[in-house]
C-alpha cells in the first residue's frame, strides 16, 4: 500500500522534460489514482492522452503516436488497466522507431530502438501486463498482439488502493483473466520451474479471494487479487497463452464481451480437454504422462478431487462472481457465430502453446456445450 509514492522518487531520478499520460477517462479520477497522482505531476508538463476504446485499436494507437511525436516526450506514464497500459506500452516503443504500427506487426519491418521510460500503474487486477514483454492490439477486429523485449516497463508501482473502487463485474472479469493465466501457464508447452513458481502463487490467491473480492471485498482480498495479477503477468511472460485466450479474443472483437469474461467461457471445458490428452495429440514435448500429472497439480491447486470436480468449482465461482456462462446468453446464438469463433479464434502461436491439439472440429464441439 501507499506504493505511489515511489512514482515521485522515479521521476526525480529520470528528470523527464515532457511526460506523456496515458489513461482511461473514467477510470482514472474513479480509482483515486487522479488525487493521488496530479499533485505528483505539477511540477512537470504533462500531455494527457485518454482519447481511445477499451481494447487497443490500432487507429488510436496511430493518432497517440501523433501527439507523442508532435510534444516530444520523453517519459510515459500508464495509469489504468489492460487496455491503457497496453496502448502505452505500443505507443512508446512506435514512436521511437521510424516505420509503420502495420510494418511491425506483420513483421515486415524489424524493431531496433527501445521507447522511452516506461512507468506503468495498474488500476485494475488482472492483466498482468505491467509484467510482460508484450501488448495486444486489434486491427479491423483481428488480434495483431506485438511481443518484444522493448515492451517491458521499466517501472511497475502495484498499489492496490486504486482497485478498491473497481466495479463488481469490472473486478469478476479482470480476476478471471488473472485465474486463467495462471491456469493456462502452468499447462503452457512452454512451462519452466519459474513459470509455474508464479502461476502456482497466483492460481492459489485468484482461488482463495476472487468471490470475496468481487461480492464483500475487504482490503486484505484486494491486495491478494493485485498480487495475484502480478504473479500471472510473470507467469505468462515466461510461457504466454494458450487455448482459452485463443478462443476468447473473437468474442471479445466481433461480441464486445469483456476480455477476462471471454477467456473465462472455455476455461472449464479446455481443462477438462486437456486432462484427456494422449501420446498422439499432446503438443507439449514432455509427453502425455507429464500433462495429465500437470493437470493433477491444478486440480490440487484449485481445491478440487477431480478434473470434472475442478472444472465445475470453476463454473460455480464464474456463478457466484456474477458472470454468465451461456454463450446464448451473451448473445452468440446462431451457427454464423460459432463459426466465427472458430476461424478467427485459431491463432497459431496461443493453440499451438495448448498441452494438447485443438483441432477445430474439437473447438466447434466445446463450443456447442457451452452454447
Amino acid at each position: 500500500m501507499d506504493s505511489i509514492k515511489e512514482l515521485k522518487k522515479i521521476l526525480k531520478q529520470e528528470k523527464p522534460k515532457r511526460i506523456f499520460l496515458v489513461t482511461n477517462k473514467n477510470s482514472y479520477k474513479t480509482s483515486g489514482a487522479k488525487t493521488a497522482i496530479d499533485s505528483l505531476l505539477n511540477e512537470y508538463e504533462v500531455i494527457h492522452f485518454q482519447e481511445f476504446e477499451i481494447n487497443p485499436k490500432l487507429p488510436d494507437i496511430e493518432r497517440g503516436i501523433e501527439i507523442f511525436k508532435k510534444n516530444k516526450c520523453d517519459l510515459v506514464i500508464a495509469i489504468g488497466g489492460g487496455s491503457s497500459i497496453d496502448i502505452a506500452k505500443s505507443i512508446n516503443l512506435f514512436a521511437s522507431n521510424i516505420d509503420t504500427p502495420t510494418e511491425y506487426l506483420q513483421k515486415t519491418k524489424n524493431i531496433e530502438k527501445k521507447g522511452s521510460i516506461l512507468i506503468v500503474i495498474p488500476t485494475t487486477s488482472g492483466s498482468g501486463s505491467e509484467a510482460t514483454t508484450f501488448a495486444v492490439i486489434y486491427s479491423e477486429k483481428i488480434k495483431a498482439s506485438i511481443d518484444h523485449k522493448f515492451l517491458l516497463p521499466d517501472y511497475a508501482i502495484i498499489d492496490p488502493q486504486f482497485t478498491f473502487s473497481l466495479p463488481k463485474y469490472i473486478t469478476a472479469c479482470t480476476g478471471m483473466d488473472a485465474l486463467s493465466q495462471g491456469i493456462e501457464s502452468y499447462w503452457c508447452v512452454n512451462s519452466t520451474e519459474e513459470s509455474k513458481k508464479y502461476a502456482k502463487k497466483a492460481i492459489k490467491l485468484a482461488i482463495n479471494n476472487l468471490s470475496l473480492t468481487t461480492n464483500n471485498p475487504t482490503k486484505e482480498s484486494r491486495v491478494a487479487m493485485s498480487k495475484a495479477a502480478n504473479l500471472a503477468g510473470k507467469a505468462i511472460n515466461i510461457t504466454r497463452t494458450t487455448a482459452p485466450h485463443a478462443i476468447s479474443y473473437p468474442i471479445t472483437a466481433y461480441f464486445n464481451i469483456p476480455h477476462g469474461h471471454a477467456v473465462g467461457l472455455t476455461l472449464p471445458q479446455i481443462l477438462i480437454y486437456n486432462s484427456e490428452t494422449t501420446e498422439e495429440d499432446t503438443l507439449d514435448k514432455r509427453g502425455a504422462d507429464y500433462v495429465k500429472k500437470t493437470i493433477k497439480e491444478i486440480v490440487n491447486l484449485i481445491g478440487a478431487e477431480s478434473v470434472e470436480d475442478a472444472s465445475n468449482k470453476i463454473k460455480d465461482l464464474m456463478i457466484e462472481i456474477g458472470l454468465k456462462r451461456k454463450l446464448s446468453d451473451l448473445g452468440i446464438k446462431s451457427d454464423e457465430d460459432i463459426d466465427l469463433i472458430i476461424k478467427r479464434g485459431f491463432n497459431p502461436s496461443r493453440v499451438n502453446n495448448n498441452p494438447r491439439r485443438l483441432t477445430k472440429e474439437s473447438l466447434l464441439k466445446l463450443l456447442i456445450e457451452i452454447k
